[in-house]
């Protein structure tokens, strides 16, 4: 039994509620403390099935394990990775509600039209996750030997050379627009809507060249020698095929480009939570298995900071603005 006072009693009583009530207020120590304190879910911007759902998923699991909560993917695909993120941007910023994408719907996709969210001022990026190398291939109606002929066969004959892309204003059709500004040459844009038709058109020699993320199917039909490797857009040689070079090597250091995936959240979410959820993700990056399914699905592991990962995406988007502007690139 207390002897205070009534008056001081109460006083104390307001006092350690006003600062409980505090303690939930999203950014504070103690209230991150007990985060996470109930499931976490992932929004992956692509559809079931694909090598970014796979990714997600092994991930998803490995920080099940590491934070002792359930972590659940849930896919939201279309409009080349927005509405995904648009889940994102509008999600609670509590980082319960992440999200896994490239950063095209960041650094291009709103240099392309209107977007429903703001990606400066809606979303945190949170952690680098991979890069999906970018390969340039000859396809069976390249009569060339490597990618100094294309560049010398479209100065001969302007546009003569048929560049496949999985379509307008993808990655792939941003590295040619850089190949022709910087050599002076004109290609053939041959956009498709997807890589499943234009990989069989490719092989069937429909075109010249096609573009398009490496991948364990592409790395057979290279092997086969029905594909020729001419050049790879990464930052670093490829194990799988390292007597290709990059597009940096070959002097196009602006088309040397990737696919870069990374985890999101909403721009608000507090600080102490997203360098948590950055610091796990490396942990998780980190396995030696998780490792081995990246690069066995042709993924480069990546990581690091969260203000590393944001510099990379603006560069790109600076990038992507400068040539989606010159080539006057628009969507139909």
């Amino acid at each position: 039994m207390s002897f205070l006072p009534t008056s001081i009693r109460r006083r104390h009583w307001l006092a350690a509620a006003a600062g409980a009530a505090l303690t939930t207020l999203p950014g504070l120590g103690q209230a991150q403390a007990a985060w996470p304190s109930r499931n976490i879910r992932i929004i992956v911007a692509y559809p079931p099935g694909g090598v970014s759902d796979n990714i997600s998923r092994a991930l998803a699991d490995k920080l099940s394990a590491q934070l002792g909560t359930p972590v659940v993917v849930e896919n939201r695909a279309g409009a080349g990775g927005s509405i995904g993120m648009d889940a994102v941007a509008k999600a609670a910023p509590d980082g319960y509600t992440l999200g896994f994408s490239s950063i095209s719907p960041l650094a291009l996709n709103p240099h392309l039209g209107k977007l429903a969210y703001d990606p400066a001022k809606d979303i945190a990026p949170v952690a680098s996750v991979m890069y999906s190398p970018v390969v340039l291939l000859a396809t069976p109606a390249f009569q060339g030997k490597d990618f100094k002929d294309v560049v010398a066969q479209s100065k001969a004959k302007p546009g003569s050379v048929r560049w496949s892309t999985s379509g307008l204003a993808t990655v792939g059709h941003i590295m040619l627009e850089q190949i022709q500004h910087t050599a002076g040459i004109e290609l053939t844009h041959v956009p498709y809507k997807g890589a499943g038709q234009q990989l069989t058109d490719a092989l069937s020699g429909q075109f010249e060249l096609i573009s398009t993320n490496l991948s364990a199917a592409l790395v057979q039909h290279i092997k086969s020698g029905k594909l020729r490797p001419l050049a790879v857009g990464a930052p670093a040689r490829v194990e799988v095929m390292a007597q290709v070079p990059t597009l940096a090597e070959l002097g196009f250091a602006a088309a040397n480009m990737t696919s870069l995936f990374g985890i999101f959240a909403a721009a608000a979410t507090p600080a102490p939570v997203l360098q948590r959820l950055n610091a796990e993700i490396n942990k998780a990056l980190a396995l030696p298995d998780m490792r081995e399914r990246l690069l066995a699905a042709d993924n480069v592991p990546t990581g690091g900071s969260q203000a590393d990962f944001a510099k990379q995406i603006a560069q790109e988007s600076a990038s992507n603005a400068k040539i989606i502007k010159a080539a006057n690139i628009k969507l139909d």
